[in-house]
């Protein structure tokens, strides 16, 4: 692994978590075969490609548990809103499936085809429609800018009918983001970084947070994650042992901590 020279202050820098993971470019076609596999196996309880409006991302698969299902897990994808998609984390639905919860994964349209806020009104329209739908309690996780979209449901100017939110490693405050170089295609300004963080946004009443982050995560993200929590006077976690992608593991493992935490409704 070759790391990039350092230079401070580098907002790039603190941002690049694959070039502090060992083996990172292994991590994507890892999670796609786990996914495919995880998919094939559920059979008919998989139901693939359904349309939560009417973009060609617009599109969210649900798993189903055996019997009836106790509520239901969101779980949004990361790749700072410009990669991956639904399809490469379907095995992180296996912890909440056993525990008998359905879990809906969304994709949603990637920068810069949208902004930022377009993406959370995506998401926001995406939990309407399963806590429309669907028995039981609703509960948000996602990871990187997937936890800063589930954070961003627990946010009281939108008023969604969510119960929990649990953001894994979140972007919470977007300001230091307008210094890198992503934010060509991000395009964040001060205003949307403003009204889209959801550290300097109020948690809805009603809704419980836990924010989860990875102990061995980059410090940017690890006072990501603190800060959010320190906002919404909730707990954090920062997992032993953990890195930015394998941080979401414990979610495939019914009896992990991450998983109880998700389900603690």
């Amino acid at each position: 692994m070759t790391r990039p020279p350092y230079s401070w202050p580098s907002p790039d820098r603190d941002y690049a978590n694959g070039d502090f993971i060992p083996g990172a470019a292994d991590f994507p076609p890892r999670w796609r075969a786990e996914a495919a596999a995880f998919r094939t196996g559920l059979g008919a309880r998989a139901q693939p490609d359904l349309d939560y409006g009417p973009g060609a991302r617009q599109r969210y698969d649900l798993f189903l548990p055996e019997g009836t299902a106790q509520g239901t897990v969101i779980f949004i994808h990361g790749g700072y809103w410009l990669a991956f998609g639904r399809e490469d984390f379907s095995h992180l639905a296996r912890g909440p499936l056993l525990r008998g919860w359905a879990v809906a994964m969304p994709s949603y349209t990637l920068t810069p085809a949208a902004r930022i806020h377009e993406i959370t009104a995506e998401m926001a329209r995406l939990t309407r429609l399963i806590a429309a739908t669907r028995p039981g309690p609703v509960t948000v996780t996602g990871h990187s800018a997937g936890g800063h979209l589930a954070a961003r449901m627990g946010c009281a100017d939108l008023a969604l009918p969510v119960a929990r939110v649990v953001p894994i490693s979140p972007l919470a405050e977007l300001g230091p983001l307008m210094a890198c170089k992503m934010n060509k295609d991000l395009r964040l300004d001060t205003a949307e970084a403003a009204t889209e963080s959801p550290a300097r946004l109020t948690l809805s009443p009603g809704t419980s947070a836990h924010i989860q982050v990875g102990a061995n995560e980059r410090p940017a993200f690890l006072w990501q994650a603190r800060t959010l929590s320190e906002e919404w006077a909730c707990p954090w976690t920062a997992a032993p042992g953990c890195h930015h992608f394998d941080v979401i593991d414990a979610l495939t493992d019914p009896a992990s901590a991450l998983t109880e935490t998700l389900l603690a409704v």
